[in-house]
């Protein structure tokens, strides 16, 4: 789930993730119930593999914030009984940093007609008072039907600030579909209050179109659909967990959901139940006739930006007033089976959250962890100057490279070897090139990068990399994180995950930082304009067996200007 905070008609959004189980051949259905795993319970729960400073819960199934009165709450999807999608109920834990995580009782289970059969994702809304309200998708009748309403719940006792209990009105549900399709229609957004309504996104599909519902309603009890939808687009199948916000295009704050006025573009976000991954726009909102409407800078569509190019689905963003920043929270699924989910017996991974902004280009967004995740920072390692030869890999000792933040930055003294970009990879996804161009194949400048979860002799390994190539107007880079090579293990989905960065080369320089935990690889290039986060499942370099190095396989040298490297410590429980 993700928060948001407000000031006036303030709102405060919390997205509860949704979801995505891929097997080894690749994605399955969003909400498909393995009816013979749902309910097996984790005797043993495997530590391998388990991370050490993201979020997760103690065993089963995860998938997942909202601030009051000092505490963060995140609400997540979550099995009490089995590692695999099934007997979903909203789980609660609460913190002060988003880093430190204190587990309370679910806020939300199924137990009346209009969530009999599942409490699915939804988000909340501060309303005048201070008083959170949650909007969530309930489930009224059994698969494969899965008829989907929108319902609210709201606190037993507004003066508790861990806001432990949750009471569902009678009064539920909300919204039915009528015209819409009943079994594609879910995941209301936050709302926001605009022209004396309060409005709201609910994902749908007709046929192969994408559509995000527009609802408005004066007292957040009696809501009406708009005539149109806010936006929809065809053959992009149902758009799960949207997301509609702000962003300013002249300063480095965030804006509150609900903020209006000049210098201000709309950013919609849609994860894509048929592709698993999330695309995102950026546009502007025309709030007389709620229309959003995309800027030509990008595509709108499938082939759209993306918020992360790996193993990152179902996200939210939220507002946080007190350091002014709009923060992001992914949820990562699995690359494992499900068989493997219930022999480890938990699954899913919160990604740590990242603060948000517009591009000066105004073109793409730019994400960066949030600073309190370097209060968990241990001993640390520099590397300065390092030359890099075609086929080097230099170690970087001294931490422990299984639970480490690296930020580094590479330059080279020329880009007259840059390879010519084949034209025919235009019409291939970049994942398509990093495959065919993958770190082992020697280039000109690139690939250059890190080596993470690395065994000793190279055995496993994870690459994150750059390769830059001559297009015909500008120079195109390449960036990967290419799991093939991550574990010896048999029947494991391991992908070449890649996009590309739109960065300017004039001072021959980009940068690289990732967060690696045990089997989570999040990386930023060129201070965030490309992310990419993998999930993989060594089996040699784990714990104190993994190893850390900087590599070059271009035949253009390659300098290691700085590299700053920690060991992460694992949060410590609040008091």
């Amino acid at each position: 789930m993700a928060l948001v905070f407000s000031s006036n008609y303030v709102l405060l959004l919390l997205s509860v993730f949704l979801l995505v189980l891929l097997n080894i051949n690749g994605v399955d259905s969003t909400h498909r119930v393995i009816s013979e795993f749902q309910s097996v319970a984790a005797v043993n729960v495997k530590k391998v593999h388990r991370t050490a400073y993201h979020f997760q819960p103690k065993k089963h199934w995860i998938n997942g914030p909202m601030f009051y009165k000092g505490y963060y709450h995140l609400f997540y999807q979550y099995n009490p009984k089995g590692a695999v999608w099934g007997n979903i109920v909203w789980a609660h834990s609460v913190s002060k940093d988003l880093i430190n995580w204190v587990a309370l009782k679910p806020a939300i289970f199924p137990s009346k007609p209009f969530d009999k059969y599942g409490c699915w994702s939804g988000s909340a809304t501060i309303l005048p008072g201070n008083k959170p309200i949650i909007l969530y998708t309930g489930i009224v009748s059994p698969a494969p039907e899965n008829t989907q309403v929108q319902n609210y719940a709201v606190p037993a006792d507004y003066s508790d600030p861990l806001l432990r209990k949750w009471v569902k009105p009678d009064n539920n549900p909300l919204v039915s579909p009528h015209s819409e399709n009943s079994s594609a229609f879910r995941d209301p957004t936050t709302a926001w209050f605009d022209g004396g309504h309060w409005k709201m996104l609910v994902g749908s599909k007709r046929k192969h179109r994408g559509i995000a519902y527009l609802y408005r309603s004066r007292d957040f009890m009696k809501w009406s659909k708009a005539p149109h939808p806010l936006h929809s687009k065809a053959d992009t199948g149902m758009w799960e967990c949207p997301d509609f916000y702000p962003v300013a295009q002249e300063n480095m704050n965030g804006l509150d959901t609900s903020e209006k006025g000049e210098n201000i573009k709309h950013v919609l976000k849609v994860s894509l139940d048929a592709t698993r991954y999330e695309y995102y726009t950026i546009g502007t909102y025309n709030r007389s006739k709620d229309r959003y409407v995309p800027d030509n800078t990008s595509v709108d569509g499938w082939a759209g930006l993306r918020y992360d190019y790996g193993n990152f689905y179902a996200s939210k963003t939220f507002f946080d007033p007190i350091k002014k920043r709009r923060i992001l929270w992914g949820w990562a699924n699995e690359s494992d089976s499900q068989h493997d989910d219930v022999k480890k017996g938990w699954a899913g991974v919160q990604l740590i959250p990242r603060r948000v902004l517009l591009d000066s280009s105004g073109k793409q967004l730019v994400q960066w962890p949030i600073e309190e995740i370097e209060d968990l920072r241990g001993a640390k390692v520099h590397m300065g100057n390092q030359k890099l030869k075609f086929g080097d890999h230099v170690k970087v000792k001294g931490i422990t490279a299984a639970q480490a933040d690296v930020d580094v930055t590479f330059s080279f003294k020329s880009l007259d070897k840059a390879e010519p970009f084949n034209p025919k990879w235009m019409y291939l996804d970049a994942l398509d090139v990093c495959d065919l161009m993958g770190s082992t194949v020697k280039g000109g400048l690139g690939p250059f990068g890190l080596l993470t979860l690395a065994s000793e002799k190279l055995e496993e390994y994870t690459p994150v990399f750059f390769r830059i190539f001559k297009a015909q107007q500008k120079h195109k880079v390449l960036m990967c994180s290419d799991a093939k090579r991550s574990s010896l293990a048999k029947n494991l989905y391991k992908p070449s995950f890649a996009g590309y960065v739109d960065v300017d080369l004039t001072d021959k320089k980009i940068s690289l930082r990732s967060l690696i935990d045990n089997s989570v690889v999040e990386s930023f290039g060129a201070e965030g304009k490309t992310c990419i986060s993998s999930r993989v499942y060594p089996t040699l370099a784990t714990y104190k067996n993994a190893h850390l190095f900087v590599f070059n396989n271009g035949t253009e040298p390659i300098s290691v200007d700085s590299l700053d490297a920690w060991s992460m410590n694992r949060p410590s429980k609040m008091n």
